[in-house]
Formats: C-alpha cells, sequence, structure tokens
C-alpha cells in the first residue's frame, strides 16, 4: 500500500535539493566555457548549498524555531555524525601513511614485480591496491600518474590507454576501499557493515577486474624495462593492516586508528618524526573539511524533505518509470531504479560522493520497498556513482589524468575500461541474482 502524503507539498519539497543541483550544475558548466581549469571544483559544494538550506527555510512554512530544530535534527542523524567523524579519520590515516612514505613504497614494490609483457595490467593492479589501501581515486592518480606518464614515454604505450588503465584501477580501489568516502557514505545512509558492504561488492568488482585486466593483457604492446627505485617494504604494512582487519569485521574506527597508528610506527623506524604525526593528523582532518560540512547541510535539508514526503514521492516516481521491469520482478526494478537514480545525480554533480549523499536516503526509501538487502543497496550505489566518475570528462579524475598527460579528458574517459565492464558486471548481477539482493 501506497503511503498517503501531500504530493504538491511533497514536490515542492524537493525545490531545495534541485536548486543546489542547479547551482553546483551550473557554475561548473558556465566556468568550463571560460576555460578555467577544473571548473566543477571551484565552487565548493557547502557554500553552493547555502541558497538551497535558506529557500528549504522558507517553503517549511513552519516558525524559525521550528525549522532550525527540524534542520537540527537532520545535521545531527546518527548516521550523518557516524559518517563524519569516520571522514576524520579516513583523511588522518590517509595523510600519515602518505607522509611517511607509503604510497611511493607502494609503487616501487609493485612496479619492480611487473615483467614488461604485463605491464597494462600491472599498472592497474598498483593503482587499484593503491586506491584500495588509501580510499581516495584522486590521491591514487596523483602519486602514480606521472609516474605512468614516464612510463608511456618510455615504452611508447599510447597516452590514453594508460591514463585509461590508471583512471581504472583508481576507481576500482575508490569503490571497494573501506576508507573511500564513498563507501562511507553509502554503508551510512543505507544502514549496512563496511565488511558486509565489501563482500557482496566483491561479487561484482573481482568479474570486471578480471575482465579489464585480460582485456589489458591483450592491448599491451612489447615494451622495454621500467626502472624503479628503492623502497622500505615496512611502509607498505599499514595499508595491508587495515584492509586485513576491516575484512575481519572489526569496528571501523578501531581500525582506522589503529591504522593511523601503525602507520606512524612504521615511519618512525626511518626519519618521520613525532611532530610532523601531530601535524599530519590534523592536516588530514582539515582535507576532509569539505566533505564532512556537506555531509553535515546535506542531513540536515534531507530532514526538510523526508519530514513533507519527498523521498516517498520520487520512491513513487521511480517506482512508476520501471513498472514494467517490475511486472517481471519487482527487486530487478527498485535496484534498476537505485542505479538510475545515482547515475543522473552524478551526472549533474560529478562528484561521486556527493551524489551518494544527497540520493542515499531515496535508495533507502526504494531498498525497503523493494525488500533489497541494505548491503545491495550500498554497493549499488557506490558502485554506478564511481562507474559515472570514472567515464566522466568533466569529472576531476579525467582532468587531472588530461593534464598530466597532456591529452584531452575525453580521451582519458572513453579509456577507462573497468568503469563500463563494472557498469555491465553490476546489471547481470541485478538481473542473475534477484532472488538474492
Amino acid at each position: 500500500m501506497q503511503p498517503s502524503f501531500d504530493k504538491n507539498k511533497a514536490r515542492f519539497s524537493l525545490l531545495p535539493l534541485l536548486t543546489f543541483v542547479a547551482i553546483f550544475l551550473g557554475s561548473g558548466l558556465y566556468l568550463q566555457s571560460q576555460g578555467v581549469d577544473y571548473a566543477f571544483y571551484q565552487l565548493p559544494a557547502p557554500v553552493a548549498i547555502l541558497p538551497a538550506i535558506v529557500l528549504a527555510f522558507i517553503l517549511n512554512k513552519a516558525s524559525i524555531n521550528q525549522s532550525v530544530a527540524t534542520f537540527i535534527k537532520g545535521v545531527g542523524n546518527n548516521n550523518i555524525i557516524t559518517m563524519c567523524l569516520i571522514y576524520l579519520l579516513a583523511g588522518a590515516f590517509s595523510a600519515v601513511a602518505g607522509a611517511t612514505g607509503g604510497v611511493d613504497a607502494v609503487v616501487n614494490a609493485g612496479l619492480s614485480l611487473i615483467p614488461p609483457s604485463l605491464l597494462l595490467p600491472g599498472l592497474f593492479l598498483i593503482a587499484a591496491v593503491i586506491s584500495t589501501a588509501m580510499g581516495t581515486s584522486m590521491g591514487t592518480i596523483g602519486a602514480i600518474g606521472p609516474i605512468a606518464y614516464a612510463v608511456s614515454i618510455k615504452t611508447g604505450i599510447d597516452p590514453a590507454l594508460m591514463a585509461g588503465t590508471i583512471v581504472s584501477g583508481a576507481m576500482f580501489g575508490d569503490n571497494l576501499s573501506i576508507i573511500s568516502d564513498t563507501t562511507i557514505a553509502a554503508t551510512r545512509t543505507q544502514g549496512c557493515e563496511m565488511k558486509d558492504k565489501f563482500k557482496e561488492n566483491l561479487k561484482i568488482a573481482i568479474p570486471a577486474a578480471v575482465l579489464t585486466i585480460a582485456l589489458l593483457l591483450y592491448l599491451t604492446p612489447a615494451a622495454q624495462v621500467v626502472e624503479t627505485n628503492d623502497y622500505d617494504i615496512l611502509l607498505v604494512l599499514p595499508y595491508a593492516f587495515i584492509l586485513i582487519l576491516a575484512v575481519l569485521g572489526f569496528n571501523v574506527f578501531l581500525v582506522l586508528l589503529s591504522g593511523i597508528v601503525f602507520a606512524a610506527l612504521m615511519g618512525f623506524t626511518g626519519s618521520y618524526e613525532g611532530a610532523s604525526f601531530v601535524k599530519d593528523i590534523y592536516k588530514g582532518f582539515s582535507e576532509m573539511q569539505e566533505i564532512f560540512l556537506l555531509s553535515m547541510f546535506i542531513g540536515g535539508l534531507s530532514e526538510f524533505i523526508r519530514i513533507n514526503g519527498g523521498l516517498d514521492y520520487i520512491a513513487q516516481k521511480i517506482q512508476a518509470i520501471t513498472k514494467i521491469i517490475a511486472k517481471w520482478h519487482r527487486k530487478v526494478a527498485d535496484q534498476l531504479g537505485i542505479a538510475a537514480l545515482v547515475v543522473t545525480s552524478n551526472m549533474c554533480i560529478a562528484n561521486n560522493t556527493v551524489s551518494i549523499i544527497v540520493t542515499g536516503p531515496i535508495a533507502k526509501k526504494l531498498a525497503e520497498d523493494g525488500e533489497i538487502s541494505a548491503k545491495r543497496s550500498a554497493s549499488l550505489l557506490d558502485i554506478f556513482a564511481c562507474v559515472v566518475q570514472g567515464c566522466l570528462p568533466y569529472g576531476a579524475q579525467a582532468l587531472l589524468l588530461g593534464a598530466t598527460f597532456k591529452i584531452s579528458p575525453w580521451d582519458v574517459s572513453t579509456s577507462s575500461y573497468y568503469c563500463f565492464i563494472l557498469a555491465f558486471s553490476a546489471i547481470a548481477v541485478i538481473c542473475l541474482r534477484r532472488n538474492k539482493a
């Protein structure tokens, strides 16, 4: 039975969210037309959402005190606060592990083990391991991009193919990592454990990765041996440490706190100092400021939408669009609806984490209505957000690699084969494992 609500009120409750998307997207398109670098990242999202929050207060038609109480209730939601704290710890771990030289150690360790005939598959795996360990595609691309460009020039491998390989590996880890902001957002909005989402995600990501490796193996030309620098294997251990703890099911706060301490201890065996450790923790906190603030603001905005029936309204509309599929299988229809929801959002916003935060409550509503497990809905949210992000020519990943390799971002995005294969893999799982969602 469909819930009863005022449709006009529900429609109007969505205007603030649409306003945020319009401001964020409009500013990006305008700045891009003016030739501004990283156009979609010039207007900070926490600033872009402020007019939308003001509009939500106006449309709520309640006293200012009541509206403030509603907003604060959304900001203080248990999932939102938990998400924000995890962001801070994830940022601290990434900063400390990177400052000790862990990223360089992983890159050089990987390159030293790759035979020339496996160069592209090997670089895909290196990028995948680093992004899974670091929890960031952009950090991975920033670390590996210049090295991959030098390898491309030296070996004669097509720069677009090399760039596409790196972004493919980076998006693999961005999607799977337990400290990735996309994973944090997906699991908290859907209400599932990270280890459960990780295991569900593996069923879709591993087949896609295997197919990608096979394709890259076929595409790898005869290449020269690549020189590598010396590395300290101890600096690789913190990344493996947190991944193992996470898969074993330890509490995410314990995993990240332990990882921060372990990374520092490994750094202390070299030239890393205690004073730097303290500063790097705060630096990691600071790097999460934007997504921290945006998550809180989105939480407050979503509460206005929820109490006015906006989430129910969107869920009904998506179910109406997928009603033909629903006649065949309701769970398939709702899962495709979740995918379409986050794909559309990410194409507009060009930020996979933001798109998950924005669409998370609606996706949860669809999952509950369709009796889809929280781990499956979280997995689909993360997968399709990362698929789109890796394929967007105006996304930060393609823009950064395009600048690094001196090629068009379009060439980068169209060579991101893993992202395309991952999308087909996810759709296949939705259709073939429809009774196990």
